[in-house]
């Protein structure tokens, strides 16, 4: 996950799109259930690039939301841990109010660089941090420090492509179990982020929890469809049988924009019932992962958008549970219209 999840196109559009959306018609050709087997446990993500539209899904959710991770601290220049001012900001806000959930400070290995620009999942600022052990420990410490300070209940970690150099993988594998040893000490929680690829059969630590990311069956890093579908769900559900311990899935809300002059971009939920308002598009619905599809042209360039609204979230969700998984983590708040109905 990284910022790239959000994109500008925001509020103009929005405001004109929210009026109509009642007026939206499309096929619905449900297979198989898309209702939640039973209860399930749900946390979700909030960003500090959209704090205000996730607020307003916290508030949809209510006493449902049982985890809430706040989205993130990430590298300066220096390999310095930093929060954005405006996520620090709101976590001050939120201890003053009375909640049930337990609160994380997600960590992620983005950096900024002196000129201001961003390395997204950059693997090289973990190499120089997993050196050795003096290195890591300092980077441990640097974690319990930041998260004791915004008054959390635990630790989230989010550090992707890490499992394209062998070493590096090695490396996260020992800061995740001297991780969760100082957690322990410090009486905090530890959830670990783990892509879809990741070799869960490796000997992980028992203790930790472990959230693995299901929404990038397709994205802006391929051809259009959808961010997950049953098929995809249910066999890394099956793989994630080798983790130790308590296990959630993460699914996506929202969805994507595919242009035909190479366009690519992520939408969230209104901002996709939008467009398709705006253009007078014919949404359906696609059989195998039940996400909402339509076309339109603008300027000459044809557009394609896959997207999920609550019915297929409430499908996936389906999935996962067929095969004993009912911890759900959503990625993210912010934009969602029917949030609260998730069962």
């Amino acid at each position: 996950m990284s910022r790239l999840l959000y994109n500008t196109f925001k509020a103009a559009v929005v405001a004109v799109g929210l009026v109509f959306l009642a007026g939206c018609n499309y096929n619905s050709q449900a297979i198989g259930s898309t209702v939640p087997l039973g209860p399930i446990q749900q946390s979700a993500w909030i960003a500090y690039w959209d704090l205000e539209a996730g607020e307003k899904d916290i508030a949809k959710l209510g006493k449902k939301l049982e985890k809430l991770s706040y989205f993130g601290a990430y590298f300066d220049k220096d390999d310095r841990l930093f929060l954005p001012k405006e996520l620090s900001d709101k976590r001050t806000e939120h201890q003053k109010q009375k909640v049930s959930y337990k609160t994380y400070l997600t960590f992620v290995n983005d950096k900024q660089n002196a000129d201001g620009s961003t390395v997204m999942k950059d693997t090289e600022v973990l190499r120089r941090l997993f050196t050795d052990d003096a290195s890591m420990d300092k980077h441990i410490a640097d974690i319990i420090a930041l998260t004791k300070q915004g008054g959390y209940d635990g630790i989230e970690i989010d550090y992707e492509r890490i499992w394209k150099d062998e070493k590096v993988g090695q490396a996260f594998v020992r800061f995740t179990d001297k991780l969760y040893e100082q957690a322990v000490k410090n009486d905090l929680y530890l959830r670990v982020v783990l892509e879809p690829s990741s070799p869960f059969a490796i000997d992980f630590p028992r203790g930790p929890e472990y959230v693995v990311m299901l929404y990038n069956l397709h994205g802006p890093h391929n051809s259009p469809g959808p961010k997950a579908n049953k098929e995809f769900i249910q066999k890394k559900v099956k793989q994630m049988a080798a983790l130790p311990g308590e296990k959630s899935v993460a699914f996506s809300t929202g969805g994507c924009l595919w242009g035909d002059n190479g366009e690519k971009r992520f939408l969230t939920e209104v901002e996709a019932k939008t467009l398709a308002v705006t253009h007078g598009a014919k949404l359906n619905r696609d059989d195998g992962s039940q996400c909402l599809i339509f076309t339109y042209k603008e300027k000459g360039v044809s557009y394609q958008v896959w997207y999920a609204d609550v019915k297929t979230l409430q499908y996936w969700i389906a999935a996962a549970q067929e095969l004993g998984e009912s911890d759900i983590s959503l990625w993210r708040l912010g934009g969602n219209i029917d949030i609260n109905k998730i069962n």
